[in-house]
């Protein structure tokens, strides 16, 4: 298992299949590509079957214990279900989509290996939906929903990006994925430093707050430090004592929601076992950086090996390292830091 400078395990690669995707949401930072997409059409640029599953070959070898397969949209691809059936038995394979092409294929994938997946429902109302979205999908993306219960996708998690067109939304997400014990809820904080429009931003530790009195469990993952809550279809069970408040006290239904909150967020970086891959074949060492992109040549597995252990080894955290704070509380780039790997 590779290790990088800051003693953080990478156990997972999340990969792009592709940039293009059926739906232009306002919020979307294509994997920190910025607006990348193109046609709707299949591109030459995107990594074919054989290097998707090269690269996973080569990454096993590292003691990578997990894939998740994400795009733009990763059900845009054809050759989906080959890619994940010829993953390595040693990967758990999960995916993030936005839901649409679900029915009908989700079975399918199933029977090929995925075990997990998360799907985008950034509200419950289809008027915001489209909004957000700027498609008129809403009905598709529950069918989708539904679609992955029935094909035993359980539980489906739901990704739900928290900003200003949504945070009203989320108490009824809340009591959504709890009178619904197939599903859970994932809300992502809106970044600004990759989309721009940052009078979009909230407070994300409201969210926190509020969750933390609904909550009959409150738990810490490893993972990026996030937390979870576990939170009661009724809601009206008190919480328990601080003391008790760990998922062995769950005794009943509850549905869990877990925040990713990365923004200005030392802590997540620390925390942080992934290496990213994009649709066109490079390593990126961290979601915010476009500064350290590998290029994995010709696909060889030699040079996918090398390739690996040079992105690991210039992980640095985003936050505290690449960007520091100033006097005045903000995030600046550190360009003693970008000075200094620019002259290695």
């Amino acid at each position: 298992m590779l290790t990088d400078e800051f003693g953080r395990e990478v156990t997972g690669v999340r990969i792009s299949l592709t940039d293009r995707c059926n739906f232009d949401c306002v919020y979307c930072h294509n994997e920190g590509l910025g607006d990348t997409r193109g046609p709707m059409d299949p591109q030459d640029e995107e990594m074919n079957t054989d290097d998707v599953v090269r690269f996973l070959e080569v990454v096993t070898e590292f003691d990578i214990d997990s894939v998740k397969f994400t795009g733009g949209e990763p059900m845009l691809r054809s050759d989906l279900a080959e890619i994940i059936a010829r993953t390595p038995d040693e990967l758990a394979v999960s995916m993030t989509t936005n839901g649409t092409f679900l029915p009908g294929r989700a079975e399918e994938l199933v029977e090929a290996g995925l075990e997990r997946v998360n799907i985008s429902q950034d509200a419950l109302d289809p008027d915001a939906f489209a909004r957000i979205t700027k498609s008129g999908a809403y009905d598709a993306v529950l069918d989708g929903v539904e679609a992955a219960l029935d094909a035993g996708l359980d539980p489906v998690k739901l990704n739900m990006v928290v900003f200003s067109h949504t945070a009203g939304y989320v108490p009824e997400m809340v009591d959504h994925v709890a009178a619904n014990p197939g599903l859970q809820l994932q809300l992502i904080e809106y970044m600004p430093e990759l989309t721009g429009n940052p009078e979009w931003a909230i407070d994300i530790e409201r969210v926190h707050r509020w969750l933390a009195d609904q909550a009959r469990v409150v738990e810490q993952r490893e993972m990026h430090d996030r937390t979870r809550y576990w939170i009661e279809a009724d809601g009206e069970c008190p919480s328990p004592a601080a003391s008790d408040r760990t998922p062995d006290a769950v005794d009943g239904p509850a549905g869990m929601v877990e925040i990713v909150d990365p923004v200005e967020n030392p802590t997540f970086c620390a925390n942080c076992h992934r290496v990213r891959v994009t649709h066109d074949g490079y390593l990126k060492g961290c979601l915010n950086r476009n500064d350290d992109l590998r290029p994995m040549g010709e696909m060889s597995k030699g040079e996918i090996r090398e390739a690996f252990r040079e992105v690991v080894a210039n992980r640095v955290p985003f936050y505290g390292e690449y960007m520091v704070r100033t006097a005045d509380g903000s995030w600046e780039v550190n360009d003693e830091y970008v000075d200094t790997v620019a002259s290695d």
